[in-house]
C-alpha cells in the first residue's frame, strides 16, 4: 500500500533536517494519513478511503464525498476514488433532472 493520499494524491516529501551547527541530513517528511470510512449520498454506500487530515476538512467543507469526487482531477485520484467516481457520474447521468 503506497503512501498516498486517494483523493488529493498527497505523497511522501523530501528535505533536509538541520542541526544547531547547521549540518543537513536528508529526510523525507510524510503526510498524515487515515483510514476513513466514507459515505455517498448519491451512491447510498460507504466506502473505506486511505486520505489525509486536510483531505478530510476538505471534504467537510464542500459537502460530502460526492461534490470533492466529482470536481477532483482524475490524474489525483486512486484507482479505486476513480471507480467511484465514474459509479457516481453514472447514477447522475440515469436520474433524470427534478424540474
Amino acid at each position: 500500500m503506497s503512501r498516498r493520499c486517494e483523493i488529493t494524491g498527497v505523497g511522501p516529501m523530501v528535505g533536509h533536517n538541520v542541526s544547531h551547527s547547521n549540518i543537513k541530513t536528508k529526510r523525507r517528511f510524510m503526510p498524515n494519513l487515515n483510514v476513513v470510512k466514507m459515505q455517498s449520498d448519491a451512491l447510498g454506500q460507504s466506502f473505506s478511503l486511505r486520505i489525509t487530515n486536510a483531505a478530510l476538512r476538505t471534504v467537510d467543507a464542500r459537502g460530502g464525498l460526492d461534490a470533492v469526487l466529482l470536481k477532483a482531477k482524475d490524474e489525483n485520484l486512486s484507482v479505486k476514488a476513480l471507480k467511484i467516481k465514474r459509479q457516481l457520474k453514472a447514477k447522475i447521468a440515469e436520474t433524470p433532472p427534478a424540474a
